[in-house]
């Protein structure tokens, strides 16, 4: 087996037009798909992060609240790559969106910090 790259990270939210406002218009990612699936009563929103990331956005009804501590077993965060962590928070900010303070990882020496999405999903740049 030969896995080259993850292709998409996949999210469950609770309100579609809070978090297709959030991801479209807030940070940049391009529509590529976006399906009412009637069958299960849901919406599904792929959306594009470059040529080789996505993200699968699935609106539910009365999804159950995430475990507020995110060392539960799951997801614990999604990172995003940016070249400026402080010009990045930045632009976050201009848009009403706060973040953590800007802080070094102990590993890597890069900085870092944290934000979430409308649901409370973290969501971390990485430099």
């Amino acid at each position: 087996m030969n896995l080259s790259s993850i292709h998409h990270v996949a999210i469950i939210v609770s309100d579609y037009a809070a978090a297709k406002e959030f991801y479209v218009n807030k940070l940049g990612f391009s529509v590529i798909r976006e399906n009412y699936r009637s069958e299960r009563r849901d919406w599904k929103l792929d959306l594009r992060l470059s040529d080789t990331v996505e993200l699968e956005i699935f609106a539910e009804e009365n999804p159950p609240e995430r475990v507020s501590r995110p060392e539960a077993c799951g997801l614990r965060h999604l990172a995003f790559r940016v070249d400026d962590v402080e010009a990045a928070v930045k632009e976050l900010s201009e848009l009403g969106i706060s973040c953590e303070p800007i802080r070094l990882d102990d590993y890597t020496g890069k900085r870092m910090t944290f934000f979430h999405d409308p649901d409370g999903l973290p969501l971390e740049l990485h430099e």
